[in-house]
């Protein structure tokens, strides 16, 4: 321990110090002062923010703890955005819990720190460099999520939600452990750069190493909730409350993305071949599956659920267009993308989610597509924001949708993929038409609920700044894709004179 930089590992030990602290003070906070727990777990946030952002501006790669955590610009841009998605969860979802919690009994001070053990979890993930800490930061995360998902212990959906969930998850984890045996078994090592060394190297039995990457592929498509290992995500979506949905669809995904790049691009590029291959199915069946099927949903938080799988699916288009014919000329391009259209979708949802829970209210879910009929004769500012969330999750200019499908449809496309870039543009055609309908019940429906519209002045502003946020960014997309071009350039160098040393 006397020997181990710690400095990487700051903000992973203050959470948990601090976690483990709020969930102390939670336990004498009463349902009425639960406001305490909830500006505490923000002041959390804004603390592992200011750490973090330092390790970001330096852009270097540091290894730590006998090499199983990196801290390099992947890792601290992802939790940054990680940071913000969780902050603005939160900030959704107070009024949400605090009534719950008032009326009912199931949601209260619990929430906080199992976001706060979730995020710890992701975060560990991001910087996992090891088979062993990726796992561990998996499994941490999946716990988390399995109970917050069971908080309404009343409700038999989400108990029924909360059990699918995690039977299907420990499948999953089963899948990965697997998969990480039989890497292990071949390489003799669960060091993801001695793994990429071995896998290069040419030595090592393919057959074996093949079907690890099989199980790897398994594991990774149930967490990113991608065809045909997609059971789980609009059960889960619909049942669990509005306010762990969102956390479900927001931070999560970042991660899931980092343990896709870590396993797949880190240690296993050598084996690019074979699972792109997978991947290609994976994309095209999430694709389709998850835009046709979404068309029949009635339930907005089930039509998302299935608007997730599409979205995954284009993400893991990005994924698969780094290698062409063993050669790497498009790999900080197609990565790139794909991290850039994992941010923009987190974005995205965080806003349609918070619209959701404004229209929300004690005894009353907005959770019917006929909820948000005549939302423009209610409320025209926050019809304007959901309009402008619907049009960038449909990909429609200039929204941030249409910029991050547009350059991961390049990157598919430079590899010579055109026939997989006709397929992806014409599920998303498909998928416009579900968009379209939710702002066709805003704009010419008659309203059927007339209940005034309440929520905090916090939740109005920074819902407000979302939807502005991704019309800006849509604008003028340079910034985030150049910092994620930028973080994947340097991650990718920083990882490869490890290997090569």
């Amino acid at each position: 321990m006397n020997n181990m930089n710690l400095i990487p590992v700051y903000p992973e030990i203050f959470l948990l110090i601090a976690t483990s602290l709020v969930l102390l003070i939670d336990m004498f906070v009463s349902d009425a002062k639960r406001h305490i727990t909830y500006y505490l777990t923000l002041a959390v946030l804004a603390v592992c923010f200011v750490l973090t952002l330092g390790a970001f501006e330096s852009g270097e790669t540091v290894f730590t703890f006998h090499n199983m955590f990196v801290s390099d610009p992947l890792s601290s841009l992802l939790k940054l955005v990680s940071y913000v998605a969780v902050a603005m969860t939160l900030v959704y979802s107070r009024s949400y819990v605090s009534e719950r919690a008032m009326v009912g009994g199931h949601l209260g001070g619990e929430f906080y720190p199992l976001a706060l053990f979730a995020l710890l979890g992701q975060m560990v993930m991001i910087s996992g460099s090891n088979f062993l800490s990726i796992y561990l930061g998996l499994e941490l995360m999946s716990l988390s999520l399995y109970a917050m998902v069971a908080l309404r212990r009343e409700n038999t959906s989400a108990t029924e939600a909360a059990m699918k969930y995690f039977v299907l998850g420990a499948m999953a984890s089963g899948f990965l452990l697997y998969g990480m045996s039989m890497l292990y078994g071949a390489t003799g090592s669960l060091d993801l750069v001695e793994i990429a060394r071995a896998t290069d190297s040419g030595n090592i039995n393919q057959t074996v190493l093949v079907f690890g990457v099989v199980f790897i592929v398994c594991g990774l498509a149930f967490k990113l909730g991608a065809v045909p290992f997609h059971m789980w995500v609009p059960d889960v979506y619909q049942g669990a409350p509005t306010a762990v949905t969102l956390l479900l669809g927001g931070a999560p995904k970042l991660a899931a993305f980092a343990i896709c790049f870590r396993l797949l691009v880190e240690g296993l590029l050598p084996l690019a071949e074979h699972w792109q291959q997978m991947l290609i199915v994976l994309a095209v069946l999430s694709l389709a599956i998850g835009n046709i099927t979404a068309i029949a949903q009635t339930n907005i938080k089930r039509m998302l659920a299935y608007s997730t799988i599409s979205h995954m699916g284009f993400m893991l288009l990005g994924l698969l267009s780094g290698v062409v014919d063993h050669n790497l000329f498009s790999t900080s391009n197609a990565y790139s993308s794909a991290m850039f259209y994992a941010i923009t979708y987190v974005m995205t949802t965080l806003g349609t989610f918070g619209v959701i829970m404004l229209l929300s209210r004690a005894g009353f879910e907005a959770e019917n597509m006929d909820d948000f009929k005549g939302l423009n004769q209610r409320s025209p500012w926050f019809a304007g924001v959901m309009l402008v969330l619907m049009l960038s999750l449909a990909g429609i200019p200039p929204m941030m949708g249409f910029y991050a499908k547009l350059s991961v449809l390049q990157a598919v496309i430079g590899t010579g993929q055109v026939w997989l870039a006709v397929v992806a543009v014409l599920f998303s055609l498909i998928g416009a038409f579900y968009y379209l309908r939710v702002i066709k019940m805003m704009y010419f429906d008659e309203p059927q609920d007339r209940a005034p519209i309440v929520a905090h002045a916090d939740v109005r502003v920074l819902l407000s700044l979302n939807g502005i946020a991704v019309l800006v960014l849509g604008l003028w997309p340079g910034l985030l894709m150049d910092a994620s071009n930028l973080a994947i350039v340097r991650t990718l160098a920083g990882f490869i004179a490890r290997v090569t040393s």
